[in-house]
């Protein structure tokens, strides 16, 4: 099995209170724990989750827009290929100042 990565993050920059939004559901902070350890698929995420493969889409797409999820191809031995998913990030920095609050995400070593 092999994976290749393909970045579906937007271009825009996700505000912070979004990012904090998206972390806030057990379920998205499940994804993310699951998908640092290696690209799953939403059949493996909604296992882990015990979530439906609805509730879970939607957190994978959250967390696509949100840049903590990369969308990659994930090559079976036999020639089949299915859409994974994986964490883009390791660490999360929060920063609260007078100008209000500051998320920074510390990208996972490629």
């Amino acid at each position: 099995m092999s994976t290749q990565a393909s970045n579906t993050r937007s271009e825009s920059t996700p505000d912070s209170a979004a990012q904090l939004d998206v972390l806030g559901d057990e379920c998205a902070r499940t994804i993310v724990v699951a998908t640092s350890g290696g690209p799953k698929t939403a059949k493996e995420l909604t296992d882990r989750t015990d979530s439906s493969s609805a509730t879970v889409y939607r957190r994978i797409n959250n967390l696509l827009e949100s840049g903590f999820l990369a969308e990659c191809v994930r090559f079976e031995d036999d020639g089949s290929h299915t859409t994974a998913y994986e964490a883009t990030v390791d660490g999360l920095e929060i920063d609260i100042g007078p100008d209000g609050i500051d998320v920074t995400l510390t990208a996972t070593d490629e």
